[in-house]
């Protein structure tokens, strides 16, 4: 009996260990993958903010940092040293309850600390999220403090993503346009001819939200049922072609097309293309991490915002998904596609593969659903600091589902709620068509 209690002791211990240095590993990975999306940006680079809606790279690499000294190092690491008493106002992004910060249309003036001091704040917290992993941590409360890993590992992928369309949005206001990275070989663009074909859903009492094990964010649970009737779903999604007939056809000139708050926001913005598209000579051309290049008439069209996706579905009389729609839609797809992973090669939205099948659901762009982004019935944010991460922006905001291009793999998952306020359309944020089926 000694015996085997031992041995399953020592098992015990050593699954526990390994899931600990699985944790660290990613960890460590989470914190080079910032760094590598870094690198091709000079320091001067990294210091712009080209809008209110985006931040500086150094911004970003120095907040993903402060959030580990903040909510694990500085109250769970015995004797961790905080590397600047400023870095709490120049880096904290929204946390009221830690204090007063740079306001975000401001980040942008920090040209101190510089991007080489931010390098060495990564540096220094990194080795002591390495001490404590090796030391301190494994005997102080890993469930709770191992949450706290996950969830800082999700937050910088998070802005891993924010730091490439931020970047693509500083190059677009660049008169010279730069490219990110050097351009890959041409992917396809001839297939764009054919129309979408939409596939059948029934209706009925549907179980929504997370369930199961492994991470997910607050807002994607209680699990609860919804009612769904029958709809159909277009297998892939609004191309850059079918944009631009939408666009030869009057569509940013006909008010009835548009919300009142869309048609507002066109004309005072003078939007009469989707986000980073620049007419040379009579053709379009699109902005991309590759520089500015002819648009790719097969990819699905990207950054455009929810006003313009509902008119866009209005001019072609259908409708956008509710997001249950495209959560129950994507059962059984694999949460994977032409994300950051693939998207190192090539970092733009890709033409589809598949005729007839539910395709891009996952990565490319961010597909705009008609639902608002509200809490789950029975939502309660967590306690404390926390707690502010997601719950406090649950108004005036649209749910968005399925990642992009340039959404870091393993991040993304069936029911996943991404939001943005409808004017807003930086980010690869594109359309999917839906119609009821009765």
């Amino acid at each position: 009996m000694l015996s085997s209690a031992v041995d399953h002791s020592a098992a015990t211990v050593a699954e526990e260990l390994s899931d600990r240095l699985r944790l660290l590993h990613r960890l460590k990975s989470s914190r080079r993958l910032s760094q590598l999306l870094a690198a091709p940006l000079s320091d001067e680079d990294q210091v712009v903010q080209p809008m209110d809606d985006a931040s500086p790279t150094k911004w970003h690499l120095a907040h993903t940092t402060w959030f580990y000294e903040t909510f694990l190092l500085k109250p769970h690491l015995p004797g961790y040293r905080e590397y600047s008493p400023d870095f709490a106002y120049c880096f904290n992004s929204y946390y009221e309850s830690h204090g007063k910060r740079q306001a975000r249309n401001r980040r942008g003036l920090l040209t101190r600390p510089s991007v080489d001091e931010v390098r060495g704040y990564r540096a220094h917290v990194d080795e002591a999220l390495e001490r404590m992993f090796v030391s301190g941590f494994i005997n102080d409360g890993l469930d709770g403090l191992a949450a706290i890993v996950e969830l800082g590992i999700n937050h910088e992928q998070q802005h891993q993503e924010l730091l490439l369309t931020d970047t693509l949005s500083l190059f677009d206001a660049q008169p010279l346009h730069p490219a990110y990275r050097t351009p890959a070989p041409c992917r396809d663009q001839t297939r764009h001819d054919g129309d979408a074909a939409f596939i059948e859903f029934p209706g009925g009492i549907f179980p929504v939200g997370f369930s199961g094990t492994g991470f997910c964010y607050d807002n994607e649970e209680p699990r609860h049922d919804a009612l769904l009737q029958p709809f159909r779903l277009a297998h892939r999604c609004v191309t850059n072609a079918e944009w631009l007939a939408f666009m030869d056809d009057g569509g940013y000139r006909d008010p009835l097309l548009w919300l009142a708050d869309g048609w507002s926001a066109i004309n005072a913005n003078g939007w009469d293309a989707p986000g980073y598209w620049h007419q040379r000579d009579g053709v379009w051309h699109q902005m991309t991490l590759e520089g500015l290049v002819p648009v790719n008439l097969a990819a699905p069209v990207a950054h455009v915002n929810y006003y313009e996706a509902n008119a866009f579905a209005n001019w072609a009389g259908k409708r956008l998904p509710t997001e249950f729609e495209w959560e129950i839609a994507s059962t059984g797809i694999a949460a994977a596609g032409n994300d950051l992973g693939t998207g190192l090669m090539r970092p733009q939205p890709a033409a589809d593969g598949a005729d007839g099948e539910l395709t891009q659901m996952f990565g490319d762009v961010w597909e705009w659903t008609s639902s608002a982004y509200l809490p789950y019935p029975g939502y309660r944010a967590a306690p404390g600091a926390l707690g502010e991460y997601n719950g406090k922006f649950m108004v005036s905001q649209n749910v968005l589902r399925g990642g992009s291009c340039v959404t870091p793999p393993g991040h993304i998952r069936r029911t996943y709620r991404n939001f943005f306020y409808p004017h807003q359309r930086w980010q690869f944020s594109g359309v999917r068509l839906a119609e009821d089926a009765a």
